[in-house]
């Protein structure tokens, strides 16, 4: 028998599941004016739509830098309190498009990217909306392990009002 067609199929199958489109969900626009020199530093992660890679971790944060290359390196740190462990993973962005739109394509294994929309903003970068490549992925971030009850609110309304699936928001314990 030989596996090489195989092997190939299932390369191919893989590779089109992980490459996710970067572009955001339909009817879903990143905020313009960004500016990423702002955006930079720690963020806590408050709430996220569950997914795969995130599962079931806590205490979850994401740190952005500059790269000597113009992207932005990706820090994301989380606590398993199953396995008793902290695991970090790094990664990298690069815009789509204009950087002064927060669309961007991030990567954390080789040449697989995935989507990165900041949709909304408040004016002082203390707080962000981020949307992946389709309504299955949605974070809210804070510069605090906390958010002031009317952000949340308007944060979720937001959220809801562009179709996403709040109400399986898993809130983050940090």
């Amino acid at each position: 028998m030989k596996l090489w067609p195989v092997v190939t199929g299932v390369a191919i199958a893989l590779t089109l599941v992980a490459c996710k489109s970067p572009t955001p969900p339909k009817g879903v626009q990143p905020i313009t004016n960004f500016d990423a020199s702002r955006y930079l530093g720690k963020w806590y992660e408050i709430a996220r739509l569950e997914n795969r890679f995130e599962r079931g971790m806590q205490q979850v944060t994401a740190t952005y830098g500059k790269r000597s290359d113009g992207g932005i390196s990706v820090l994301n740190r989380g606590y398993d309190p199953v396995k008793r462990k902290w695991s970090e993973s790094e990664g990298k962005a690069y815009y789509t498009g204009e950087p002064t739109t927060a669309a961007l394509k991030v990567s954390f294994f080789g040449p697989f990217y995935g989507g990165y929309n900041v949709i909304k903003l408040d004016d002082d970068y203390q707080y962000a909306l981020v949307s992946g490549p389709d309504r299955d992925y949605l974070w809210i971030l804070s510069r605090t392990p906390t958010i002031p009850d009317a952000v949340k609110q308007d944060y979720l309304n937001t959220a809801r009002s562009l179709g996403f699936r709040v109400d399986e928001l898993i809130w983050v314990k940090q």
